[in-house]
């Protein structure tokens, strides 16, 4: 007993979920696809890192 509230609860939130079109922000989906400069910089900062552990695999 119980379980009707909870399961109406998950159609409600399903129905939302297939159903709506949320507003998406193509330009910055863009950029993110397209590897911005920030993340350019942050590769940058990996590669240091993984310069600096090379001597442990030695």
């Amino acid at each position: 007993m119980g379980r009707g509230r909870a399961k109406a609860k998950q159609t409600k939130v399903a129905r939302q979920l297939k159903y709506s079109t949320p507003n998406t922000d193509f330009d910055s989906l863009q950029r993110e696809l397209s590897g911005s400069e920030d993340s350019a910089e942050r590769r940058d900062s990996v590669d240091e890192w993984a310069d600096e552990d090379e001597w442990r695999r030695a």
